[in-house]
C-alpha cells in the first residue's frame, strides 16, 4: 500500500484518468453526431466522469502488481 502515498503514482494515475475522460467524451460526441447544440452535455459529463473514476480505481488495483506503477505493464 506504500504506492498510494507516492506523488508519482497519483500523477501518472491522474494523467491516465484525464486521457480516459477526454477519449470517452470524444467518442460520445462523434457517436452522437446530431450537432453541437443537440448534445446532452450532462450525459456526456456523467459517462466521461464515470470512465475517469473507473480509470483511477483500475490504477489503484494495478498498483499491487509490479513496481508501484498505476499500469499493469
Amino acid at each position: 500500500m506504500s504506492f498510494l502515498v507516492k506523488k508519482s503514482f497519483w500523477s501518472d494515475a491522474c494523467e491516465r484518468a484525464v486521457k480516459t475522460v477526454a477519449q470517452t467524451s470524444v467518442a460520445l460526441l462523434v457517436g452522437n453526431s446530431s450537432g453541437l447544440l443537440a448534445v446532452d452535455w450532462v450525459q456526456v459529463a456523467s459517462v466521461a466522469g464515470l470512465a475517469g473514476l473507473v480509470s483511477i480505481l483500475t490504477s489503484v488495483g494495478s498498483g499491487y502488481v509490479g513496481d508501484d506503477s498505476p499500469s499493469l505493464s
